[in-house]
């Protein structure tokens, strides 16, 4: 079969991967010159298998006026004249319930689970480095109200497959020396063994050579726009593109938020709106004064992930549009926090600052499977803050769908 897979992030080169495995010849098309240069670039570098909750949480509410109202907080909030994004946050606090965050939070653990098991299997075999390291991951609590409410979590996770511990502030420390600076801040943390870390932009690149030099079915078509899904005797067929038309059996939508403009015409409103996000990567100065676990920070929604020889700092989810603008106010707290958490780790002279947007759906399920009334039509859309955790597993749903077979997960909940 003839597959045309638009993205090539995360989300769309695993899913490539996947169908070369199965025989498809397969068509990968994306405006940027390099795989792996849109939302998949510069991410937190964490692969949080067991730490899936959505952000649409019960104690969200309640939360968002200080946020708002706090200039270094993790959240902002910019009005558009854009319907999509009034909808899209309407359905956003609807979801902020305990009885829906629940929900999703048990499926997207299977989705996970599984992805966590098949990249196990790739990167014990890969052909290339994309800074891959099964680290562990750390999540900091700052009060006692917190960290009961991360226990509550615990305990729901724990018949589901996650393996986690609820530590104290000194066996924090004593796990991860490196947070020292901010020990005052910390009253105890969950620790997850099994999480990893890795380079996103890395790994999309070194999939699209190893894929493109390996087997021949694959094609990449880099610097290459959609304008245009094209449909005709009631099925999807193709897609228009600054380099003209794509014919395809087969036709997988993976361009995170740049989906919804090209799906609209053919009936979809897809509930993906962007989530901004920042980022630093920072060349270690002092080994011994970076972290070596993964580290969450969830007071501050900042994320630290050790990548070879760089630290990965990311946080913050504006809801600000389509704007990828470096904007001072925000880097500088990013760099406040991460100074202040370990400030020995850089010579904080080079930065790396980069600013992208998450495909973030209300409820945090991700849109999987075949496109209602578009037959030929197929969704892989939706991971938000978790592309590079959920890709591999997103990327087997989507080759049982288009094969036909029954998905290796159940998915009620990710079909639009």
């Amino acid at each position: 079969m003839r597959v045309l897979i638009l993205g090539a992030g995360v989300t769309g080169l695993t899913t490539a991967q996947a169908l070369a495995a199965e025989g498809h010849a397969v068509t990968v098309v994306d405006a940027e010159p390099r795989a792996g240069h849109g939302a998949s670039f510069a991410n937190g570098g964490q692969l949080s298998y067991s730490y899936v909750a959505p952000f649409a949480g019960p104690g969200v509410i309640g939360k968002v006026p200080g946020w708002l109202l706090d200039p270094d907080g993790p959240l902002r909030f910019r009005p558009q004249p854009d319907p999509g994004q009034w909808k899209w946050l309407i359905a956003f606090l609807a979801a902020c319930n305990p009885s829906t965050a629940e929900t999703t939070t048990r499926r997207l653990l299977l989705l996970s689970m599984l992805s966590r098991d098949l990249m196990a299997e790739f990167a014990a075999r890969a052909p290339f480095d994309f800074a891959f390291a099964p680290a562990g991951k750390l999540v900091l609590q700052p009060d006692a109200a917190a960290m009961a409410g991360a226990r509550r979590q615990v305990e729901l996770q724990a018949g589901l497959g996650s393996a986690q511990q609820a530590l104290s502030r000194e066996e924090c420390l004593a796990l991860e020396p490196a947070l020292a600076h901010i020990a005052r801040r910390i009253a105890g943390g969950i620790h997850t063994p099994g999480e990893d870390a890795g380079d996103c932009r890395m790994f999309c690149e070194g999939l699209a050579q190893s894929l493109t030099r390996s087997n021949a079915a694959i094609t990449l078509q880099m610097g290459t726009r959609v304008t245009q899904l094209i449909r005709a005797e009631g099925r999807v067929r193709g897609a228009v593109t600054t380099a003209g038309v794509i014919e395809a059996d087969a036709v997988v939508l993976a361009l995170g938020t740049g989906a919804r403009a090209l799906a609209r015409p053919l009936g979809l409103d897809l509930p993906i709106y962007p989530l901004k996000g920042y980022s630093l990567t920072l060349p270690i100065a002092r080994d011994e004064a970076a972290p070596r676990l993964s580290v969450t920070d969830s007071a501050a929604k900042v994320v630290y992930a050790r990548l070879g020889q760089s630290l990965r700092v990311a946080g913050m989810a504006d809801v600000v549009g389509y704007s990828t603008a470096l904007e001072e106010k925000r880097l500088s707290t990013l760099i406040r926090q991460a100074r202040a958490a370990f400030p020995e780790a850089s010579d904080w002279q080079e930065l790396n600052p980069w600013a992208g947007l998450r495909p973030a759906t209300p409820t945090g399920l991700p849109i999987l499977g075949r496109a209602p009334e578009n037959p030929g039509l197929f969704l892989n859309l939706g991971q938000g803050s978790l592309g590079f955790t959920l890709a591999m597993g997103s990327a087997a749903v989507l080759a049982a769908e288009i094969a036909g077979r029954p998905p290796p997960i159940p998915l009620e909940g990710f079909r639009l």
